[in-house]
């Protein structure tokens, strides 16, 4: 098949297009690489079946140069990290809505089966845990800068469903939890490589906040498993699914795990919200999947326990 990755050059992005290249497919990527990186394709830059395109999404007619071309895409390119949100939130909004509506509007136009990456953010603040694919947003004021890549990705949501709704475009709605793995950066306020990192130099572990706010950290193979699945799915189509672990650990847990893997003798410390970012940040203190509807749907559970991801991104950033 040919196969269109927008975001290619990303974190989960580059696991992806591995796994479609080792699967025999032909692949393309368009990735403008505000948040993506050729390092994260160094091991897969010069296959045969692999095109990369340094472009942008909100670029119609490059995008309906390959959408037209492929079989299918999976729509990965957005705005995300809270570092990057707070600091740039026009982008955010800009890139997720724009660059989303242009992509379905192409696949719309030649018929092309589509996965649309979500976010759990768009759960807000709601505390009806755990998350279940119909259950309310609860977002929180446009005060805050946080809310903006949230309701940018419920948009994209609500424009996929449109597009099934009132066309039968063959759209797979995913929402990723915590993802977690090596090639992931830091740069924008993914906790956990920036956790290995400090620990690694043997700096103390930045803890914002309490520490007491929980994830539930997937393993980035076992979503990529679970994404390529539902979308060979004909059951999958129209639908949104959770796709994450169910494990929840505390952030303050999460560091005593990282410093005993790496044998860190930084310690921890505790950073207000406003001394990080420079502003204040409504965070979400429980964030945990319900994941029976991706379960009873294609038998997807992960598998790679947190301590070997740990390993593995550890490792990682050694070789760094």
């Amino acid at each position: 098949m040919n196969i269109l990755v927008t975001g290619g050059a990303g974190f989960i992005g580059s696991h992806l297009v591995g796994k479609l290249l080792v699967e025999g497919h032909q692949v393309a990527i368009i990735d403008n690489l505000s948040t993506g990186s050729l390092e994260n394709l160094q091991s897969i830059r010069d296959h045969a079946d692999l095109t990369f395109v340094h472009g942008d999404i909100r670029e119609g007619d490059l995008v309906q140069m390959f959408v037209k071309e492929c079989d299918c895409i999976f729509h990965l390119a957005a705005a995300v990290g809270v570092q990057l949100i707070a600091e740039d939130p026009v982008h955010t909004i800009e890139t997720n809505i724009g660059g989303t509506e242009i992509v379905l509007k192409k696949a719309n136009r030649f018929g092309k089966k589509i996965f649309l990456a979500s976010t759990s953010e768009v759960y807000g603040k709601s505390e009806a845990v755990p998350f279940r694919e119909e259950d309310d947003f609860v977002l929180g004021s446009t005060a805050f800068s946080r809310w903006s890549y949230a309701c940018s990705k419920a948009i994209d949501e609500f424009l996929g469903q449109a597009y099934f709704a009132q066309y039968g475009l063959n759209v797979v709605i995913g929402r990723l939890f915590n993802t977690i793995g090596p090639r992931q950066t830091g740069r924008y306020g993914m906790v956990v490589p920036r956790f290995v990192q400090w620990a690694l130099r043997d700096e103390p572990i930045q803890i914002y906040g309490t520490g007491q706010q929980t994830r539930c950290f997937c393993y980035v193979g076992d979503v990529v498993e679970g994404v390529m699945a539902l979308m060979v799915t004909k059951k999958a189509a129209g639908k949104v699914f959770n796709i994450g672990s169910t494990d929840e650990i505390s952030i303050e847990q999460l560091a005593d795990r990282v410093i005993e893997v790496t044998g860190s003798q930084g310690g921890k410390t505790h950073v207000s919200y406003h001394d990080a970012y420079g502003r204040s940040i409504e965070d979400m203190m429980r964030r945990v999947p319900c994941t029976d509807r991706i379960r009873e749907t294609i038998g997807w559970e992960p598998k790679t326990p947190l301590e070997e991801i740990l390993k593995m991104v550890v490792e990682y950033e050694k070789g760094s």
